[in-house]
């Protein structure tokens, strides 16, 4: 492992990638910190001695000292202080959440954008940018069914599935008259087969 500005790097990753995974530090920003100090973008990063890790470090802080020109840099005119720099590390995410919040205190058209959450940089907002909810028409709701026995039923559903309680009026006769159209049913079932069963053997002597 080789620390290089705070960062833990594998000792087998290539020169060009292992710089890559600090923080504030792309391909190209890596590819010319290897050309200034003449070192091989394949060597593995394992091998460099301490003198070239301090050269790196030095680069990695002060690139204007190097002859890195300005817009190769990720942090130019710097408001506090006007000057150019290369932020990397957690420096990154502490400089932009102070802009964030100057920019609402001072009340501009990005603080506003902010505040509500909506895009600042002049993106389109009609089909994206919500907040909440996939884009698209939302479908109905499936109709509720009817309570038996509410306010909402029919007096046929409330007849049929309520029982009547006890001690209101009316309640025997409806027991009453599903008892009686039961006997009938039941009447008329054994009836029949009685009827056929009589008239076979008649129809038989005859012939």
């Amino acid at each position: 492992m080789v620390r290089i500005v705070g960062n833990d790097i594998h000792g087998e990753r290539k020169m060009i990638v292992g710089l890559t995974e600090i923080r504030g530090i792309g391909y190209m920003f890596a590819n010319t910190i290897l050309n200034i100090l003449k070192i091989d973008p394949n060597q593995r990063i394992g091998y460099l001695s301490s003198e070239q890790i301090q050269s790196i470090e030095s680069i990695i802080k002060n690139p204007a000292g190097f002859n890195i020109p300005s817009w190769f840099l990720n942090r130019r005119k710097d408001v506090e202080t006007g000057e150019d720099k290369h932020l990397i590390t957690s420096d990154i995410a502490f400089t932009v959440r102070n802009d964030v919040e100057r920019e609402k205190t001072s009340g501009s058209w990005r603080g506003y954008r902010h505040m509500f959450g909506l895009k600042v940089r002049g993106q389109r907002t009609r089909c994206t940018g919500r907040k909440g909810g996939a884009v698209g028409v939302a479908k109905g709701g499936k109709v509720m069914p009817t309570q038996t026995g509410g306010a909402g039923a029919t007096p046929v559903a409330a007849a049929e599935g309520a029982e009547p309680a006890a001690g209101v009026e009316g309640a025997e006769p409806v027991a009453k008259s599903k008892e009686g159209s039961e006997k009938k049913e039941v009447a008329g079932k054994k009836e029949a087969p009685a009827a056929g069963k009589k008239e076979a053997p008649a129809a038989g002597k005859k012939k």
